[in-house]
């Protein structure tokens, strides 16, 4: 890998810091990071390393930096990981369609995260990483973090407005 490369924010970055957030436990490991995100360690240790350089993580590492966070959430996320609706597929809901979001707004098409044990079809949606869809079935406020930020990546104005609405309370 490029030196130049090695501080470069990556999607599974985001999965690992609202991971962190979800957690609220300092005394983490990376080992139970990497197992409830299936993911590999050295993709949460360098994931880790990542967002330390960046300064969203604090503490030698073991607490999100909430306000930059929502920060790079707000003006920085669609940007960084745009994402378009895609074709009709079997998946697992998220933006709009999900908790919180689903009660604020009444719509006929749903958003997935593909996923073939998914119950719900819809377009989809690329999630952050690939192991996404089953991580959030352990885990449903991850799933809520990621569904609100997927909000801000794909939804309409008054979609994303409420999602950076909700995750402001849930994060600074």
């Amino acid at each position: 890998m490029k030196k130049s490369n090695l501080h470069q924010m990556k999607p599974q970055d985001i999965v690992v810091l609202a991971k962190l957030i979800s957690l609220n436990d300092p005394s983490y490991t990376q080992i139970d990071l990497a197992l409830s995100l299936e993911m590999s360690q050295s993709e949460i240790s360098s994931s880790l390393s990542r967002s330390t350089y960046a300064g969203l993580l604090v503490n030698n590492g073991k607490e999100v930096n909430r306000k930059l966070f929502f920060d790079f959430i707000k003006y920085g996320l669609a940007v960084s990981f745009p994402q378009h609706p895609g074709a009709i597929v079997r998946g697992t809901v998220t933006a709009h369609s999900a908790p919180p979001l689903d009660k604020e707004f009444l719509s006929d098409e749903k958003y997935v995260w593909p996923y073939a044990k998914g119950k719900n079809r819809g377009q989809s949606i690329i999630p952050l990483y690939p192991t996404v869809p089953k991580a959030v079935h352990l885990d449903s406020y991850l799933h809520e973090l990621l569904a609100l930020f997927d909000a801000v990546r794909v939804g309409r104005a008054r979609e994303k407005n409420k999602a950076l609405e909700i995750l402001e309370q849930k994060l600074c």
